[in-house]
C-alpha cells in the first residue's frame, strides 16, 4: 500500500532548506509520499503562498498539507496544525496562510496550537522552525500520531485569516483586482467566467472587451487558448491552473505590458467599439 501523503509548499527557493526538511521527514515517517508543490513563493509573501497552497490541495489526495512562508518565524505568532473537513491536516504558522486551503476543504473543523516538544527536533532553532517544528510534526501526524497530541486545542475563529477580494458587479461592468501573477506575468484576477458573463452577456471566442486599468481602457478579446492571438498580443482567459478569470499576453508578460501588481483594480466591461 501506498505510505501516506504530505504535501510541502515553501519560500526557501533552490537551496538545501527543502531538501533538509525531506531528509527530516523521512526520518520519521520513511514510507511517506512527499510532494512538493512549490519553494518559489516569493520571499515572505503569505498571501501568494496562501493563493497557491488554496489552489492546488482540492486536486492532491486526502493528506498532511505542510506550508511555511513564515516571515514572523520566532516571534509570537503561533504555530497551529490544523484538520479541514475533508479529513486533510495542515500544518504551518498562523499568519493566514493556510485558511485559504481549509475553506477549499470544506472547513477547519480542529484547531491546536503546536506545543508538544517532544515531537519537534532537540532544540529548535529561532529562524529555522520549518525544519525543527513544522516538519517533524507532519511528519509524526502523517505517521499516525493523534492532531489532539501536538497541543492544546485553540479557537478556530482566532485564527489570523487571509481573504481575497472578490469580484463586484457595478454599472455594467465587472470590478475586479489582481490576485496573483504567476511565473510567466500572466495575471490572474478576482471573479469567474460567469461572473463577468452576468454583466456583460456571453463571453463568445473572439468577442472583444474593454479592459479599464487606471484611466487607460485596453480592448481585448476573450478567447480559451493563448495561441488563439499572435504572439504578442493580450486575451482575456479562463484560467484552467489557477481557477478564474485571467490576462495574459501570448508568450509575453501582461503584468509587464499592463503595469500591473498584486492588488491593482481591474474593471472589464463590453467594449462600445466592438
Amino acid at each position: 500500500m501506498a505510505g501516506p501523503l504530505i504535501s510541502f509548499l515553501t519560500d526557501f527557493g533552490g537551496e538545501s532548506a527543502p531538501a533538509t526538511c525531506r531528509g527530516v521527514m523521512w526520518g520519521i515517517a520513511p514510507d511517506a509520499r512527499l510532494l512538493d508543490l512549490n519553494h518559489h513563493v516569493p520571499k515572505f509573501a503569505i498571501r501568494d503562498g496562501a493563493f497557491l497552497l488554496s489552489r492546488a490541495v482540492g486536486y492532491l489526495p486526502v493528506g498532511v498539507h505542510l506550508a511555511v512562508v513564515d516571515p514572523g518565524v520566532g516571534t509570537a505568532r503561533r504555530p497551529v496544525a490544523l484538520r479541514a473537513a475533508r479529513g486533510d491536516l495542515l500544518v504551518g504558522p498562523d499568519n493566514g496562510l493556510l485558511l485559504p486551503a481549509a475553506r477549499m476543504l470544506g472547513g477547519v473543523t480542529a484547531a491546536h496550537e503546536l506545543t508538544a516538544t517532544e515531537l519537534f527536533l532537540d532544540q529548535p532553532s529561532s529562524t529555522f522552525h520549518g525544519r525543527d517544528i513544522f516538519a517533524p510534526v507532519a511528519a509524526h501526524l502523517a505517521a499516525g500520531v493523534p492532531l489532539e497530541r501536538v497541543g492544546p486545542s485553540i479557537d478556530a475563529a482566532t485564527l489570523i485569516d487571509l481573504d481575497f477580494p472578490p469580484a463586484t458587479a457595478r454599472a455594467g461592468g465587472l470590478e475586479t483586482s489582481v490576485l496573483f501573477i504567476d511565473s510567466f506575468g500572466n495575471v490572474r484576477l478576482a471573479g469567474q467566467p460567469d461572473e463577468l458573463a452576468a454583466v456583460v452577456g456571453p463571453l463568445v471566442e473572439g468577442r472583444r472587451l474593454r479592459v479599464v486599468i487606471g484611466a487607460e481602457g485596453h480592448s481585448v478579446p476573450w478567447y480559451l487558448m493563448f495561441g488563439a492571438v499572435a504572439a504578442g498580443e493580450p486575451l482575456l482567459y479562463d484560467d484552467a491552473d489557477y481557477d478564474g478569470l485571467a490576462l495574459a499576453v501570448n508568450q509575453a508578460s501582461a503584468a509587464e505590458r499592463f503595469g500591473l501588481a498584486i492588488d491593482d483594480p481591474v474593471r472589464i466591461e463590453a467594449d462600445p467599439a466592438a
